[in-house]
């Protein structure tokens, strides 16, 4: 069996070499040295481009690189019959808390205001919230939603969580739905968005959800850029709607350098690094894939191509 690694951001010769330990008699092949395609019969794959997947005639499955497969499923021509699997990681989920609970803790303690201060050399005394007088709202409440909203939990915050499915986590207040939306949204001070990026959550921070936060919310997106309408977003900050965002992911990526997110000072901009895949970690999952194939058996944390996740 013949394994192919396309990757436009990782090293991929570092995953290929972890398998390689992992398996010594897997024949793993880095792009752009595919060999004879009709060999490759299993791809680890990052965004590939369009049409690029659709000339292996021989998969038997596909594995991203993480937990969001929309950059694989964006291919129109994408062979549907063939499995597609994803990462299911504690070292993502707790990558990804730290990246929420960062943010969160940088608005609560208004360290934004601060470092403006500094700038301006000016000394001023900030009153400070009561964490239990703040909720954090997470849209997503999955793999990685649920374990950030345990981590806010034990700083004392109020946490709610809504997803498309109803999702149940001790000490977090759960809106599902489109029908309790709404409701959810009138509860955050911050706002997190950690859901999957498919055709019904694309779009769905826009002008009109952002009306139904409390005015002086933050955002946080570490989702995906599709999520957001930039124009609504930016429409929210410069009329002092929201206090601020945090964005880690976006429409075009990397970020133009012309985006105004760059130079906006109620933007805080990283890229796309709030949870990263470390092959020590990960490998095992498609290692598992890999000896499931060979066997026979069923493929683990396989995506529902009908929802995208």
């Amino acid at each position: 069996m013949a394994l192919l690694i396309y990757t436009p951001i990782h090293d991929a010769e570092d995953w290929a070499e972890t398998l390689r330990q992992q398996l010594p008699d897997l024949d793993v092949r880095v792009y752009p040295e595919i060999g004879n395609a009709d060999e490759i019969d299993m791809a680890l794959v990052w965004k590939p481009p369009a049409g690029f997947l659709a000339g292996f005639r021989n998969l038997k499955f596909v594995h991203s690189f993480g937990a969001g497969v929309d950059g694989i499923l964006a291919d129109n021509s994408y062979p549907r019959q063939v499995p597609l699997a994803r990462v299911v990681d504690a070292g993502l989920a707790n990558g990804m808390a730290e990246y929420v609970v960062l943010h969160v803790l940088r608005f609560h303690r208004q360290m934004q205001a601060m470092q403006f201060n500094q700038r301006n050399r000016t000394w001023k005394w900030l009153p400070p919230v009561d964490a239990k007088d703040r909720t954090i709202g997470i849209m997503g409440m999955g793999a990685l939603g649920a374990v950030a909203a345990k981590r806010l939990l034990d700083f004392d915050f109020q946490v709610v969580g809504w997803s498309r499915r109803l999702k149940a986590v001790d000490g977090v207040a759960s809106f599902h739905g489109d029908d309790q939306l709404e409701g959810f949204l009138s509860h955050c001070n911050v706002l997190v968005c950690l859901l999957p990026l498919t055709p019904q959550t694309r779009g769905i921070i826009s002008r009109r959800t952002i009306s139904l936060l409390p005015r002086g919310a933050h955002i946080i997106n570490a989702g995906r850029g599709g999520h957001v309408v930039e124009a609504d977003l930016l429409h929210a900050l410069d009329n002092d709607y929201l206090s601020g965002a945090t964005l880690d992911v976006f429409a075009e990526e990397p970020l133009p350098e012309q985006h105004p997110f760059w130079t906006h000072p109620k933007v805080t901009v990283t890229p796309h690094n709030a949870a990263d895949s470390i092959p020590a970690l990960v490998v095992p999952q498609i290692v598992d894939n890999i000896r499931r194939c060979r066997e026979g058996r069923p493929l683990a944390r396989i995506v529902d191509l009908s929802v995208g996740y």
